[in-house]
């Protein structure tokens, strides 16, 4: 089993979550560690084994984003973007015992058997098999994954996985569609909410970390890695946006934000937690609306405000 349960001391840095482009880099041939305890992990294996780049994000994290561009998903009448609700994603760090992985599969209901299958057989956990979303077509499944140990091995266990459902092979930079200027007031929404996102494939994202520092099986674990509240506006047309995302919650802030959320119009379409052993313990809230986006920002920045720490 890749996963071990033991108590690390591992210096690592809490960070933001969903940085501007500008302040990521692509990994090279070149080992990254951050700090001299860690595992000295060959980041172009890894990169080689999951068949794909990986961005370098604050706290030496690397993430790789495998977005599921061959679904045609549509929820509420809005065909959703692959960087609004169908992005698969992995994230690595270099611990002292090799690395840790954690990441969000999104699958076809029927893909999801073979997928837990090919997981367990490389030694990969299963943490969470859930939905995002309502009304959506056809259903989508969000499975998250954790592993612990050499991170080739991890990289490999994955690719595996993925090869198993319709996940596209990547698409480099130059070849990717561009998204144009955006239709909604994004300089109004990051004034409503109070943090500044970033444009991806037509998505307006914004992330937004709690404070505490959060551990799993004894490691600090950085927001990088799927801890950090997420945003995401897709604009709609005449100033309206389709909201999605999740919030990161513990257990007392949990039913507040419920309440904000529905007394403002959003729907709360699930609630979750994508580890087993965090602490503190931590609740993952998904919610839905397609309305003014200035209105939906005010009203997520209530919701935001009911947390017990805020940015």
């Amino acid at each position: 089993m890749i996963r071990i349960a033991t108590c690390l001391t591992v210096l690592i840095l809490t960070v933001t979550g969903c940085k501007p482009a500008s302040a990521n880099s692509t990994t090279t041939s070149t080992a990254h560690i951050a700090d001299a305890t860690q595992t000295a992990v060959d980041w172009a294996k890894v990169e080689a084994a999951m068949g794909r780049k990986s961005v370098i994000q604050s706290g030496d994290v690397h993430r790789f984003s495998m977005p599921r561009s061959d679904l045609h998903v549509t929820a509420d009448g809005v065909e959703l973007k692959p960087a609004f609700a169908l992005g698969s994603w992995v994230a690595f760090k270099a611990v002292p015992t090799g690395a840790i992985a954690m990441g969000d599969l999104v699958l076809r209901d029927t893909e999801v058997a073979a997928v837990i299958s090919k997981l367990e057989e490389s030694g990969i956990e299963v943490t969470a098999v859930h939905h995002h979303l309502l009304r959506e077509s056809p259903r989508i499944i969000y499975m998250h994954v954790h592993g612990h140990g050499d991170a080739e091995k991890i990289a490999t266990g994955l690719r595996a996985a993925l090869a198993l459902t319709g996940t596209p092979p990547p698409v480099s930079t130059a070849s990717a569609p561009g998204a144009g200027m955006p239709d909604i007031d994004t300089a109004g929404i990051a004034k409503a909410i109070g943090a500044t996102g970033r444009m991806n494939g037509g998505v307006y994202q914004v992330s937004i970390p709690r404070t505490e520092i959060v551990h799993d099986d004894g490691m600090e674990i950085p927001a990088s890695m799927g801890l950090a509240t997420a945003l995401n506006f897709q604009p709609t047309g005449n100033g309206r946006a389709a909201i999605t995302g999740d919030f990161v919650l513990i257990a007392s802030e949990v039913n507040p934000v419920i309440r904000s959320l529905r007394k403002n119009g959003i729907e709360v379409t699930s609630l979750h937690n994508h580890l087993l052993t965090d602490e503190p313990r931590l609740f993952f809230m998904h919610f839905w609306a397609n309305d003014d986006a200035l209105k939906l920002a005010r009203a997520l920045r209530e919701a935001l405000d009911l947390r017990s720490v805020t940015p």
